[in-house]
């Protein structure tokens, strides 16, 4: 069975022609649907923010008084008399306010971020009704706001209220739902995903995780904006609780129910919302209980539809059995053919200049010290293990190379080029890739999009704000994503989502995604960790094969594979390089043997009788 090509948007245009004409037949009114179109187009964009980035606001309401307040003071003291351009300042002016709230708030994660929102729209809600109450009429609000009008001078039409008026509203959600569509389907969109499911794996693969938040926080803050001036506009008259905490916690409790993530959902949250307070206040001898009787429905949906309405449709509809050829590749997509190029390395040099060097690293936390003093140089297009005991401080190593950890002192050259102190996403982004010791995957994402995120990074670097094209439509991209399904052999299992994935599959995702960047200096920590012996074979085949024309840094346990892979061995003991050299004098160095080689044949030495 073949996808109905823009069946969410026919379906959406069809529900906004009817639901005027449906609504007072089930309870509702027009005006309900015009409330519940306001109510959506201000959670499009914070469904961007919380379902698509993972960034929980409790603030939105600052944005949408502010661009329904600037919009309604233009209008109401004459300084403009176009509604049109009133609302696109009020917009503007939201996404102002959203670049400083942003640039604050997203250097915080999780609880912090939601409180520094939290902070923000109680102090823009203390500015309307005091400071600034003689632009926004504090308490009263700002009565008068003009309805729009159609056309220009005398010949000019006004949009009455009711349906001339509804029809303005259904336009812009239908509009900013496409755009929204369009936005979680383009390289930024994919990106945002990739960030909610795993943010310190996002940049590590070269994405400039903090100017993305920023870009959601301010594109939220727009749509905010733009269903502010839209309310005043809807209401002639500019409520005082546009910036009420009240109005952001509505915000989340519709987007919760209706589903997050789905773009609909918040909209299909506003109406069950509205409908319900409007009809249980209207029932005989319920009074003020309706706020009770409320709250008890939503906790039984809540926990009865933990995806809520639209992500429940949506799961059940994905999971439907209709076939095993239901996934169709993108309009780009590549088949892995023989022999099929990855991006060349990010970095050409010349043999005698180190392609990594560690100068006199150290870290230390607190009077705990993890790495002291460790110098070494890796030769371009070489295979150099790291290996020491457990505990011998490897990891923290690796890290300080990719710079996710600072180094107490000293520092790490990629070609001459000093990359300490320039963070995990500027070092990815200069040629040094890295797979960790535990997989952190994108779980929920399948391996070619995982690949796809990792090798967006090397196509268009950290930071792009490119909303309009498809995720799947670069065709150099998707030529990478197909050339490393093919090297870490997961074109199989290329639709799988990664949660799902053998161990050993999740192990050469890891590896593939950190090779998708197109890296000049692979870091492989513990590669073969955990695998079967059928594993490991195959990935020494895979390790041999990407070190033909990149440097390969590893750690890694299995000694054979070390020195039948390594040219150059570096041994950590507590924390301080023991030795460095080739396999063979690592092997003959007592020093080696007595701290490491030697102790580990002692512990599996077979008891004799």
């Amino acid at each position: 069975m073949r996808r109905i090509p823009l069946l969410p948007e026919i379906a959406l245009a069809a529900v906004l022609i009817v639901l005027p004409f449906l609504l007072p037949h089930v309870g509702g009114s027009l005006d309900m649907a015009q409330r519940v179109l306001d109510w959506g187009i201000l959670g499009l964009g914070f469904d961007l923010l919380f379902g698509w980035t993972g960034l929980l606001s409790f603030g939105q309401a600052a944005f949408y008084g502010t661009g329904g307040f600037v919009a309604a003071w233009l209008l109401v003291n004459n300084v403009l008399g176009s509604v049109w351009v009133a609302l696109a300042l009020g917009t503007i002016a939201a996404g102002l306010f959203g670049i400083v709230v942003g640039w604050l708030a997203v250097r915080r994660i999780g609880i912090y971020f939601a409180m520094i929102t939290l902070a923000f729209g109680q102090m823009a809600y203390f500015l309307e009704n005091s400071p600034l109450s003689a632009y926004t009429g504090g308490e009263n609000g700002l009565p008068g706001v003009p309805v729009p009008r159609l056309g220009w001078g005398a010949s000019a039409i006004a949009l009455s209220p009711g349906l001339p008026l509804y029809g303005v509203l259904a336009a812009f959600f239908f509009v900013g739902f496409l755009l929204a569509r369009r936005i979680t389907r383009s390289p930024f969109g994919v990106i945002l995903r990739a960030i909610k499911e795993n943010t310190p794996r996002a940049a590590m693969l070269g994405h400039a995780v903090p100017r993305y938040k920023l870009a959601a926080f301010v594109i939220a803050a727009l749509y905010a904006g733009l269903a502010g001036g839209l309310l005043g506009v809807l209401q002639s008259y500019m409520p005082p609780d546009a910036f009420a905490l009240d109005t952001s916690g509505q915000l989340v409790v519709q987007t919760v129910i209706g589903g997050v993530g789905t773009l609909i959902g918040p909209m299909l949250g506003a109406a069950l919302w509205l409908w319900l307070r409007d009809n249980l206040q209207s029932i005989p001898g319920i009074g003020a209980l309706w706020k009770l009787i409320l709250g008890l429905i939503f906790i039984g949906l809540v926990i009865a539809l933990r995806r809520g309405i639209a992500g429940e449709i949506r799961h059940r509809w994905r999971h439907r059995p209709i076939g095993a050829d239901t996934v169709q590749p993108g309009p780009a997509a590549v088949a892995a053919a023989p022999g099929l190029p990855l991006f060349a390395p990010l970095v050409r040099a010349a043999p005698a200049v180190p392609a990594l060097e560690a100068r006199a690293l150290s870290k230390r936390y607190g009077g705990l010290r993890a790495v002291e003093d460790v110098s070494f140089a890796i030769r371009p297009n070489s295979i150099h293990a790291v290996i020491g005991p457990n505990g011998a401080g490897k990891s923290t190593l690796f890290k300080m190379l990719l710079d996710e950890v600072h180094p107490t002192t000293g520092d790490v050259h990629l070609f001459g080029r000093r990359v300490t102190g320039l963070g995990p996403c500027r070092a990815a982004q200069l040629g040094i890739g890295k797979s960790n010791q535990l997989n952190t995957l994108f779980p929920d994402l399948t391996p070619r999009e995982s690949l796809r995120i990792a090798a967006l990074a090397r196509r268009r670097g950290a930071f792009r704000l490119d909303l309009m094209r498809r995720a799947d439509g670069i065709a150099a991209v998707e030529r990478q994503v197909a050339a490393t399904l093919a090297v870490v052999e997961l074109e199989a299992r290329a639709e799988v989502p990664a949660h799902s994935l053998a161990y050993g599959e999740k192990r050469r995702l890891e590896i593939g995604m950190a090779l998708a960047t197109g890296p000049t200096v692979l870091l492989l920590d513990e590669p073969l960790a955990g695998m079967s012996p059928t594993e490991r074979t195959a990935t020494r085949s895979l390790i041999r094969t990407i070190g033909r024309d990149r440097t390969l840094v590893i750690i890694e346990h299995d000694m054979d594979a070390v020195f039948e892979l390594a040219e150059r061995v570096t041994v950590l003991y507590d924390g301080r390089l023991l030795a460095d050299g080739t396999p063979e004098q690592i092997q003959q160095s007592q020093a080696v043997q007595d701290a490491y080689l030697g102790g580990m044949r002692e512990r599996h030495e077979p008891a004799r009788g």
